[in-house]
């Protein structure tokens, strides 16, 4: 499990983490294989379409043609959290070989209804903190995946906001709470903070609106910056 560019992980995937549970079936009776695809984004957005045709390229490389030697079933949410658990069930309810799932929420609604079609996930920040593996080398369960953004990583930002700005005293962690593990990052961040000389401070949002608003109140304040966590 590395980090990996939202560009680059269908790619990634395709080359790799799904070939393990693929492969290990492949001394089965000769039949089409099913894999369910389940990307957090709008089906119609340019990167999306971009990143499948990568996976599907990358899975010809390896052998597995759509249409000849495996079917995929591809579902997208858009962001919204509300179909989540209905469509965790509706995926699980196809029995495919493997479901492919973009992001912690998802994630994690698809573990809350199996524990026996392997799932890899992606666009997953804190994989151990979310309770999807046991640790990075020996995952466990049915699910594996590739871990998005390291712990340190957090500290590098704002070590690189210090050198834009040197008089950096305040900097407010944006990002919403129900989207990813904030409290991961905001960790992180207050970690970091302190040998920066540099106070942290917590700044959820839930919509644009809030984003507006956490913005501009901030910006009163001298020798401020603003750190968006991803989510």
């Amino acid at each position: 499990m590395f980090g990996v560019k939202r560009r680059e992980f269908i790619t990634l995937l395709g080359g790799s983490a799904v070939a393990w549970p693929l492969a290990a079936r492949a001394q089965q009776a000769d039949r089409m294989r099913r894999i369910a695809v389940w990307d957090n984004h709008a089906e119609d957005d340019s990167l999306t379409k971009a990143e499948l045709a990568s996976f599907r390229e990358a899975l010809v490389r390896l052998g597995w043609v759509e249409g000849h030697t495996i079917h995929i079933d591809y579902r997208f949410t858009g962001g919204s959290p509300d179909q989540y658990p209905v469509l965790a069930k509706e995926l699980v309810a196809l029995k495919p070989d493997v479901i492919v799932v973009q992001s912690t929420p998802a994630t994690a609604a698809l573990q809350r209804v199996t524990n026996v079609i392997p799932v890899v996930f992606v666009s997953v920040s804190d994989p151990i903190g979310s309770g999807f593996v046991a640790n990075l080398a020996q995952p466990g369960g049915n699910l594996t995946g590739l871990m998005q953004y390291e712990v340190g990583i957090t500290g590098k930002w704002l070590a690189m906001l210090k050198e834009i700005a040197p008089r950096l005293a305040r900097v407010a962690a944006v990002a919403n709470p129900h989207t990813g593990p904030y409290d991961y990052f905001l960790r992180s961040a207050k970690a970091a903070a302190s040998q920066l000389a540099i106070e942290v401070v917590p700044s959820p949002v839930n919509n644009v609106a809030d984003i507006g608003r956490s913005m501009e109140s901030f910006a009163r304040v001298a020798d401020s910056g603003l750190l968006m966590v991803p989510g």
